[in-house]
């Protein structure tokens, strides 16, 4: 009752209060930003100057007083949040910078004063007043206190700021994760229907079943393993043992495959490691069209080492590379990252064979 009260008395005497009251009401119904916020406060600052004025001034003269006020105000308060104060204080000319506010304050004073005499004399007085030079101090007194209150606004903006900013990276986190969840829906899908083929497969031809285990187990490793920043070197095993298994289809007379494992408890590594070197021996080290295809893999945990070796024939007809691979190079950057100097990474190549080794820590 009391703002509607208030609506009605302000409208009566054509305020321009209704619009600042909706604008409050607008801000305050959902979220407002700084700037809306500035907005806002320098409406208040119009209409309650404009109501001071209005009672002894009239309309016309409570306007012009209101719009000269609310620019000095601004000015002042503009003037040091964003140019005096950073560009003296902040820099540390701390006495250069308190002098030009007491110019600054000063002149302001002096303008203030001389422009509202000048326009109360030029268009409402019958008889020009005489100007007295008290009024200078006046303003320049009130000045002082605006330029106090530039910091309170000044704290305002930047709590504000922050605190949008905050609100921000609160709803970018929830989308991210909305979009995460919606982007699992389509791979947990598929995993499901895989798992329904393969039961169906299962009785029919057994091992293109356990094939496609090994493509879902592959595509789970994918979405939900090779995200994390490690995982346990059984799980790598396992994604390297079902790649060579599907891998072997395209193989026309199979490939002999030795993997040598050693290692203690379930030590962790980072994700998709090793499955270079294995792609590359299926790249480089396989002749699709002959038989007797074989390579060789070793993963030794010592001293708190991880050691991982591949060894393989070349096919008579294979190129011999002119520069490493890209694969082995983005490899080495990777590990740089990781480890910085604290690896080994060699390869060895002949006119039969090619070795690679890695050596890692074990964190």
């Amino acid at each position: 009752m009391v703002i509607e009260n208030q609506q009605k008395g302000v409208e009566k005497n054509g305020h321009p209060a209704k619009s600042i009251v909706f604008l409050t009401m607008r801000l305050f119904s959902r979220k407002a930003t700084p700037r809306q916020l500035e907005l806002l406060v320098w409406g208040l600052v119009f209409l309650f100057s404009f109501l001071s004025f209005l009672p002894v001034d009239g309309f016309a003269l409570a306007a012009i007083y209101t719009v000269l006020n609310t620019f000095f105000y601004a000015l002042i308060i503009y003037g040091n949040i964003l140019f005096l104060f950073p560009r003296l204080y902040e820099r540390g000319q701390v006495l250069l910078y308190i002098v030009v506010i007491i110019v600054f304050l000063s002149a302001i004073g002096f303008a203030r004063s001389h422009l509202a005499y000048w326009v109360y004399n030029r268009f409402f007085a019958k008889t020009p007043e005489a100007f007295m030079s008290n009024e200078v101090y006046y303003y320049a007194g009130s000045g002082v206190v605006i330029y106090m209150l530039s910091f309170v606004y000044r704290i305002a903006l930047a709590y504000f700021g922050l605190k949008r900013q905050a609100e921000q990276m609160l709803e970018q986190k929830s989308l991210a994760e909305l979009n995460l969840l919606k982007s699992q829906v389509q791979p947990h899908f598929l995993f499901n229907t895989l798992n329904n083929i393969y039961y169906e497969a299962f009785r029919e031809a057994p091992h293109t079943a356990l094939l496609i285990g090994r493509l879902s187990d592959i595509m789970r490793y994918f979405v939900d393993e090779s995200p994390k920043e490690y995982v346990s070197l059984q799980t790598e095993v396992k994604f390297l043992e079902n790649y060579i298994a599907l891998e072997e289809i395209r193989i026309r007379h199979g490939v002999k495959v030795s993997f040598y494992q050693q290692f203690e408890g379930n030590p962790t590594i980072p994700p998709m490691l090793l499955i270079t070197f294995v792609e590359n021996i299926f790249k480089h080290g396989i002749d699709r069209s002959a038989s007797g295809n074989a390579f060789g893999l070793s993963l030794v945990q010592k001293d708190g080492f991880l050691e991982f070796n591949t060894e393989n024939p070349l096919p008579a007809d294979s190129p011999k590379p002119s520069t490493q691979g890209f694969g082995l190079k983005n490899l080495e950057k990777r590990l740089i990252l990781l480890y910085g100097d604290r690896f080994e990474l060699r390869t060895t190549r002949s006119e039969s064979r090619f070795d690679a080794s890695l050596k890692i820590p074990l964190t």
